[in-house]
């Protein structure tokens, strides 16, 4: 099986938070943006494999600053790990208020992914080609975030 660079799978997303998104007080609330996440780092785990996809694990996701209605939420993510069948894709989030033009990163988050075939088999991803000393390096922080979860 061919191995695919991070570029390769790599994908930016945005949209506008709407009042659909938000609380009584303009805040959106924190299942919308990880919803937005998970279809984000999906779309990554899917472009790199060319299968299905299932989420199979969300590390520990802080909310560092609130998004309102009407902030541009991006999300930008990439692959950072490549087993047999999981995948860990890592997610930024950045909110940009329209009006000031101030983003503001509220979140960093990891998810883990599995290809699966049509009957719902794990079934291998390819190898994740490390191009950079960054992609080695986030390789490496992702093999020991994997030994914690692998630990129980």
């Amino acid at each position: 099986m061919e191995g695919k660079t991070v570029a390769q799978s790599r994908v930016v997303m945005a949209r506008s938070m709407q009042p659909t998104d938000a609380n009584g007080y303009g805040n959106v609330h924190g299942g919308a943006i990880m919803r937005f996440v998970d279809e984000a780092c999906g779309a990554v785990a899917i472009r790199h494999s060319r299968s299905r996809c299932v989420t199979a694990a969300v590390d520990h996701m802080s909310f560092h600053a609130p998004v309102h209605v009407g902030d541009l939420v991006t999300i930008t993510a990439h692959m950072t790990h490549v087993g047999r069948s999981s995948m860990e894709v890592e997610c930024q989030v950045h909110a940009e208020n329209f009006i000031t033009g101030e983003i503001t990163h509220t979140s960093t988050c990891y998810l883990v992914f599995v290809a699966i075939d049509e009957a719902g088999n794990t079934i291998p991803a390819p190898p994740l080609i490390r191009e950079t000393a960054e992609d080695q390096a986030r390789w490496d922080a992702a093999e020991r975030r994997r030994a914690l979860r692998n630990r129980d």
